[in-house]
């Protein structure tokens, strides 16, 4: 490198460098990128499970046990989905 390029350089803005903008365009997309998640959590924010969530499971539950034998077709075709033919119960 020669003296005349050695003092060029060393006289050129720091934003005339393309390096630098890599550097700062890393940060800022992060930046950029939170404020856009921050504004979908704001915008769309998650439903409020219902008080009594727990009985209610509960009480789906209850009612899967006492009809059990309307959803055994189901049950056994889901369970049995990807197994052979020759190994599945009969």
């Amino acid at each position: 490198m020669s003296v005349q390029s050695m003092k060029t350089a060393a006289g050129t803005p720091w934003w005339k460098y393309g390096h630098v903008w890599m550097v700062i365009a890393g940060p800022a997309v992060v930046v950029v990128a939170g404020f856009f998640t921050l504004w979908l959590a704001m915008r769309q924010p998650d439903p409020v499970l219902a008080e009594d969530y727990y009985q209610r499971g509960i009480d789906i539950n209850k009612t899967l046990q006492q009809s059990d034998t309307s959803m055994a077709p189901a049950l056994k075709g889901r369970n049995h989905a990807a197994t052979p033919v020759e190994d599945q119960p009969r």
